[in-house]
């Protein structure tokens, strides 16, 4: 569903920032082994944005990198609004020493929350250095063009545009809110960039001036310059009116992006693919689009709204992950590729929410609500992981798979638990999550206090969080204890009872007593007994 919010400016409220967590019926306290104390370490453990180059992987929300077989992550200390702003990356695109970051942030505006623009992140040297380049938005009109007040159409508030020989007119974007940079991609200097209510902007010199490239009406299925064309829209009164506005028209509000191999440009809205040939060269009045929409046709889309579209290395098969978006439930979720450059579509994992596709000597990875469903066999069938596991951890269950990339030796998974990667198509994991010493802090607090154990998250809900972990050290080989209590020191459950080696450790706690019952909402306290050393915490249980 998407809902509108209509006024003097432009706001639209996508349903996007739901997220949903199961909690599962039981849940055995499961216990890791040795964990690093990395100084430098990824931002957080949502993972929600990936990209690859050779062996070099980047990933957002906090731009950070590594390199296959490279000892820490590398941190941008140098992009301010990521670093130590409130800024995020919501997309990423790199090559050899190019790498662009689409930049925005979480604000909050009538009680709700909104994604924001703030710009771009451009580097030419691998991430050594960075220049910044802010979101483009149109000028405010000047006074007395536009009144607030007033419920008559006033061409005064509008921005005139040609294409092919036609003049029209489109709303003004005169606020970053609801455009985030959801995808980016460049060829050379020129820059594509996929916003929400801004819809698709290109930039042919690198990112320091840029245009607005309109896309067809959802009632068409083609764009070309020598035809005239009517876009839906509507005065304050409710009367029709020809105008480019995303507040009527779900093929302007732009979502997914890709050049392929071909330099074909593939730009995914809430109202299906729109292909065009010459959308990097072309001058914006002259640009081509060919439109595909859901019309339940068994070779055709799965559903309206196209969130990720990847292209497969050496077969360049294109894939798309097709989301529900008519109000009428005639299109549902879905997995879709195609061979023809979108002229037909072989249909995937029916009914999956999918968030992104990776792709790893020949398998292919789809990150789901679901878990994440892996195909050794070009998406004829499907094996489900429900949850991955590592030797010393894992993802816990009921977390969403939100990303997939692949370097030379490895496929990396992003959750909203840590990011996974595996070296032999998915049977064997590895688990990366943000390191916090139980010494000196990281690099993104680095004055920390020392401590000697500590809970995260905390507070916890066990309904939204599933599990709680307890981070300890191990000073000499011993027998180690870990017990949880309530607040009358009555025992909860018994976590640990085994003979540990020197080092930092994790355990975890579901929020159930030891029959498997939750526990009320309130303090709880955890103590670490090894040999005769005691060390306890607090945790608050929230529902």
């Amino acid at each position: 569903m998407i809902r509108f919010h209509q006024g003097n400016i432009l706001l639209l409220i996508p349903l996007l920032g739901l997220i949903l967590f199961f909690s599962p019926d039981s849940l055995n306290a499961q216990r890791s082994g040795e964990t690093s104390g990395r100084f430098y370490s990824i931002q957080q453990n949502s993972t929600s944005t990936l990209e690859t180059y050779g062996d070099t992987l980047w990933t957002g929300p906090g731009l950070n990198r590594w390199i296959e077989n490279g000892m820490d992550w590398y941190v941008p200390e140098n992009a301010d609004s990521v670093f130590t702003g409130r800024g995020r990356v919501f997309s990423l695109s790199a090559g050899r020493d190019t790498v662009l970051a689409g930049i925005g942030y979480t604000s909050t505006q009538g009680g709700q929350d909104v994604q924001t623009a703030i710009g771009y992140y451009r580097s030419l040297n691998g991430g050594q250095s960075w220049s910044f380049h802010p979101f483009p938005l149109d000028p405010d009109p000047l006074p007395g063009e536009c009144d607030p007040e007033e419920s008559a159409y006033q061409p005064g508030c509008d921005i005139p545009f040609t294409y092919g020989e036609f003049e029209y007119r489109r709303i003004a974007f005169t606020v970053p809110q609801q455009s985030p940079p959801f995808e980016v991609d460049f060829s050379g200097d020129t820059i594509l960039s996929v916003n929400w209510a801004s819809g698709l902007i290109r930039s042919r010199d690198g990112g320091n001036s840029w245009e607005r490239l309109i896309l067809p009406p959802s009632t068409e299925t083609s764009l070309t310059p020598d035809r005239e064309y009517e876009w839906a829209s509507q005065t304050r009164d409710g009367e029709p009116l020809n105008r480019y506005d995303p507040r009527f028209d779900n093929n302007l509000l732009g979502f997914g992006l890709l050049i392929d191999s071909s330099r074909r440009v593939w730009v995914g809205t809430a109202a299906g693919i729109n292909i065009s040939g010459n959308a990097l060269s072309a001058p914006a009045d002259s640009i081509s689009w060919a439109r595909t929409t859901f019309t339940g046709e068994p070779d055709g889309l799965m559903g309206n709204w196209i969130i990720k579209i990847r292209e497969e290395p050496v077969t360049g098969r294109i894939w798309m992950t097709n989301w529900a978006s008519d109000p009428e439930n005639r299109d549902g979720f879905g997995l879709v590729s195609t061979d023809d450059g979108g002229q037909t579509f072989s249909h995937h994992l029916e009914g999956v929410r999918v968030n992104d596709i990776g792709f790893h000597s020949g398998i292919v990875f789809a990150a789901s609500d679901d878990g994440l469903y892996i195909s050794g066999d070009n998406g004829n069938s499907w094996e489900l992981m429900e949850q991955i596991t590592s030797p010393n951890t894992f993802i816990r269950q009921g977390a969403r798979y939100l990303s997939a990339a692949a370097t030379g030796q490895r496929i990396w998974i992003g959750t909203n638990d840590g990011l996974a990667s595996s070296g032999d198509g998915g049977i064997n994991w590895e688990i990366t999550r943000v390191d916090f010493p139980l010494r000196g802090g990281n690099v993104y607090q680095p004055d920390a206090p020392d401590v000697n154990a500590y809970a995260y998250p905390n507070p916890f809900s066990p309904s939204r969080h599933d599990v709680s972990r307890i981070k300890f050290e191990v000073r000499q080989q011993n027998r180690v204890r870990i017990r949880v209590f309530d607040f009358g020191m009555n025992l909860i459950r018994d976590l640990e009872n085994r003979t540990m080696a020197p080092g930092t450790y994790e355990t975890y706690w579901d929020g159930r007593d030891r029959h498997g019952r939750l526990v009320d909402n309130g303090p709880v306290f955890y103590l670490i007994e090894e040999g005769g050393r005691k060390t306890s915490g607090k945790i608050l249980v929230l529902d």
